[in-house]
């Protein structure tokens, strides 16, 4: 479950990144003053550390491409030749391995 805290900042976060402002706690917690809601003084600094160096914006537009969209996007931006690597090893051993399937092992549904 997330709090209303949370909540609170995530979209106070959000509302700063359409606005092409940065993230930071101190505008956070303004945003926080202005909406009347309370929070523990540690979440807008928390929620400012935890975005810094992230582009927000592409995190979003990314979430709807699969599992783990979001890590293999900051991997390709910090390494960009490890993150292009990875995906070929991971390729070659998809091919070696053969697909069992449930009638091979005895278990079939319809036997």
């Amino acid at each position: 479950m997330t709090s209303t805290a949370e909540l609170a900042c995530v979209y106070s976060a959000l509302i700063l990144a359409d606005d092409d402002i940065a993230v930071t706690g101190e505008k956070i917690q303004t945003i926080l003053k202005a909406a009347n809601v309370d929070v523990e003084p540690y979440w807008p600094g928390l929620f400012a550390k935890s975005l810094e160096g992230v582009n927000i914006k592409e995190l979003i537009t990314k979430i709807g491409s699969g599992v783990g969209a979001a890590p293999a996007a900051a991997a390709s931006a910090a390494a960009p030749a490890a993150a292009a690597a990875a995906p070929a090893k991971e390729e070659k051993k998809k091919e070696e391995e053969p697909e069992e399937s449930d009638d091979d092992m005895g278990l079939g549904l319809f036997d």
